[in-house]
């Protein structure tokens, strides 16, 4: 990927531009971390970018960003700008095409993602980019307070940061924050939710949920129980969010409600029997039983143990079992069927047809 994208600057370079990989990438190809998100940022404005790339798209045009494809892969190209003034604490009033890679890289938000790389894989670092990183370290470009005024977003993603790298937030990043957190309310609960899952799938979550909780964000963002999600043992976003009883402000997907409900009803049960295994599947008891200090081990094993994992592997079908019972089709074959299913699973009767046969006509017949 990193060849292609050198390819695509070289592209640039050729046609008399200049262009770079800016930002994420170049800070986690320096940290070793394996990355599949590339921007470019150039003096090419977005017209002269179209012109340059026929595989291209304009997805938003009044802030210089171009999407080209180059070899079934898509780079974000923004051309170098100064943004002149904000509105709603989150977007720019005006963008303004600018000829400078120094000055664009000052309007961004975090050192860490001010470092570039040319087209022969040279860091170009202005701001001091690979001493923070060295130094483990989050610090805005400029006046926190004012970075966080600017885009309040910044100050979720300087929480994700950290996070992920498992840095350390600077002290004026850190008291900026506190200043500044009532703004996160004018955030979208989409924008917020969006944050959140990244730092709730994060391995170093916990680390995360504590510069939440510290900062107060907690209240801002409405999360009245995360303290009791730190040390729980859950391994993914759904599942903490299934803790915080949130569903009615965050914007959730029917499936992901789902889940959450189910891992809820699951902590009630014994996440090692049969028919709660079988009911609720693998990953809502691996879920629920974390949360209960069961060990996954015996989760999985007792699960790979189940006589069936789906109806469907019953085998019989309804057909037969009216065909055995001379019926027609009535509410009798769910009761019939939620009968062997239960035998079945905890090993009363075998998964044989001939047998569940036998065991229709003896108790039904």
């Amino acid at each position: 990927m990193l060849d292609v994208a050198l390819k695509l600057l070289k592209e640039f370079n050729n046609h008399s531009y200049k262009a770079y990989i800016v930002g994420g990438f170049v800070r986690d190809h320096i940290l070793g971390i394996e990355s599949n998100d590339i921007d470019i940022t150039t003096n090419a404005t977005p017209k002269e970018i179209k012109e340059l790339f026929e595989d291209s798209c304009l997805p938003h045009e009044d802030y210089g960003s171009v999407i080209v494809m180059m070899k079934g892969i898509r780079f974000e190209i923004t051309t170098f700008r100064l943004e002149i003034g904000y509105e709603n604490n989150r977007q720019p009033v005006e963008v303004q095409y600018i000829d400078d890679l120094y000055p664009d890289l000052l309007r961004r938000d975090f050192i860490i993602n001010t470092l570039c790389m040319d087209e022969d894989g040279h860091i170009i670092d202005y701001l001091g980019g690979q001493e923070d990183i060295k130094n483990k370290i989050i610090r805005t470009v400029g006046d926190a307070n004012q970075k966080f005024s600017e885009d309040c977003l910044r100050i979720l993603r300087a929480v994700r940061f950290a996070t992920i790298l498992n840095f350390q937030l600077a002290d004026d990043v850190i008291a900026a924050i506190r200043n500044q957190k009532y703004l996160i309310e004018r955030l979208s609960y989409q924008r917020k939710k969006e944050e959140l899952d990244k730092i709730f799938n994060c391995p170093n979550r916990d680390y995360g949920i504590r510069l939440l909780l510290d900062l107060g964000l907690d209240q801002e963002l409405e999360l009245q129980h995360l303290e009791k999600v730190i040390d729980c043992g859950v391994d993914s976003a759904i599942a903490v969010w299934s803790l915080l009883d949130v569903s009615s402000k965050y914007p959730f997907q029917k499936n992901e409600l789902e889940i959450m409900e189910d891992i809820n009803e699951a902590k009630c049960h014994n996440n090692l029997d049969p028919m709660c295994l079988y009911k609720y599947g693998l990953y809502v008891n691996s879920c629920a039983g974390r949360m209960k200090g069961i060990d996954l081990k015996s989760i999985n094993e007792s699960y790979a143990n189940l006589a069936i994992k789906s109806r469907n592997d019953i085998q019989i079908d309804s057909d037969s079992i009216m065909t055995i019972l001379n019926r027609k089709p009535g509410k009798y074959l769910k009761d019939i069927y939620d009968d062997i299913e239960r035998e079945i699973l905890y090993k009363r009767l075998d998964n044989n047809r001939e047998k569940i046969q036998n065991y229709i006509i003896e108790k039904y017949k």
